[in-house]
């Protein structure tokens, strides 16, 4: 059995709380012969700053290169908001984005049986509901030059920030999209501005040359992204795979992960390209909730987000689908009898804390596997 390293950045607020359950996940896996990992604890975000005056240090980032995977928390919180901008601990995701490369960012929006009143949606609307939205991610406007402000005089001021797409950017997050739809209900709909940003026209010219090419028997229809956005809250369930630049995926996104009832049940996986020879691929699994300070050490956040990236680790980079789907299946379990934690409490249901939540899971697993 294969021994994989993975490198555990917790982070920040919420994150090194969330993170212990996944520490309680893979020992119990370890022991139970459910794979061989191997892990590793580093700083980002404020934390790192607090530490040394980075959002991640170059030690740091060493590790996330020769790691399988990093299993990555949360960062951020007014403590750092006046810390020079370079060194906000945002800016430690970014740079574990850029330098590893994770350009394909996979993020599933499923809603659990057990969760569907929860939504802010009709039930009808969103029971069922499991759609994946893949965001560039290491292009566009977070990372287009140049992005400046500009002392103009008399008070004013001018900021520019620049949105920026080659082809081979568009093509490869395009072929993700249509390898992926391949394996769930075989429709990918790409969405852009193409109407006032010449970026969207790119945009759709690339991704329609690609279908022609390669993917003719995958269905593709473009739309607009803030069509895209409307249709999300009117009738969530008619997509599948939605494929759309940084920017626009940030947003739309965020509107999916609500139609489930809370940012706290979401996953979300970054990948990188794979090598040629060896098939792996760098990779970054964290939860879509943030760092949620007002809640931070009182033992009340939702770990299923970040127990569920987890999973997304096993399915995307160790090809441990079975015990992807285990994990899935005792999170079903485990709302289905009712605990909720505060995020996601409804009447008749038993609130529960963090470790206890997390413990719920496992015991599901224990029953799964027999």
């Amino acid at each position: 059995m294969a021994t994989h390293k993975l490198l555990l950045l917790p982070g920040d607020g919420i994150g090194p709380e969330v993170m212990a359950e996944v520490t309680k996940l893979i020992a119990w896996m370890n022991k139970n012969g459910m794979g061989r990992f191997e892990t590793e604890e580093g700083l980002v975000g404020g934390a790192a700053f607090d530490a040394t005056g980075k959002a991640i240090t170059d030690e740091t980032m060493a590790k996330a290169d020769a790691a399988d995977a990093v299993i990555f928390g949360a960062v951020g919180g007014p403590k750092w908001d006046k810390v020079p901008y370079d060194a906000r601990p945002e800016a430690g995701l970014l740079r574990l984005r850029k330098d590893l490369a994770l350009y394909a960012n996979l993020r599933p929006a499923v809603t659990y049986p057990a969760l569907a009143d929860a939504s802010s949606l009709k039930r009808e609307l969103v029971e069922g509901l499991d759609i994946m939205i893949l965001r560039e991610l290491t292009g566009g406007v977070y990372f287009g030059e140049p992005k400046t402000i500009t002392d103009l005089g008399n008070g004013q001021k001018r900021a520019v920030d620049t949105q920026v797409y080659d082809t081979y950017e568009i093509e490869r997050i395009s072929r993700v999209a249509f390898e992926l739809a391949r394996k769930r209900r075989n429709k990918v709909t790409s969405m852009e501005k193409r109407n006032v940003m010449k970026s969207g026209v790119l945009w759709n010219e690339v991704v329609t040359q690609l279908h022609a090419r390669e993917f003719k028997d995958v269905q593709l229809e473009h739309m607009l992204a803030d069509a895209g956005a409307m249709q999300l809250v009117r009738t969530p369930k008619q997509f599948d795979v939605i494929v759309t630049d940084n920017l626009f995926g940030d947003i739309l996104s965020d509107v999916a992960a609500m139609l489930t009832g809370s940012l706290g049940m979401l996953a979300s996986a970054s990948l990188g390209e794979a090598d040629p020879k060896t098939k792996r691929r760098k990779a970054l699994y964290e939860p879509v909730h943030g760092s949620a300070p007002d809640i931070a050490g009182k033992g009340l956040a939702n770990p299923i987000a970040m127990i569920a990236s987890f999973g997304m680790a096993l399915r995307y980079s160790f090809d441990m689908g079975r015990e992807a789907d285990m994990i899935d299946a005792a999170i079903a379990a485990t709302l289905a009898k009712g605990l909720r934690t505060a995020d996601i409490k409804s009447e008749g249901t038993t609130v529960v804390g963090t470790s206890q939540m997390g413990d719920a899971v496992i015991a599901e697993l224990e029953k799964l596997k027999g």
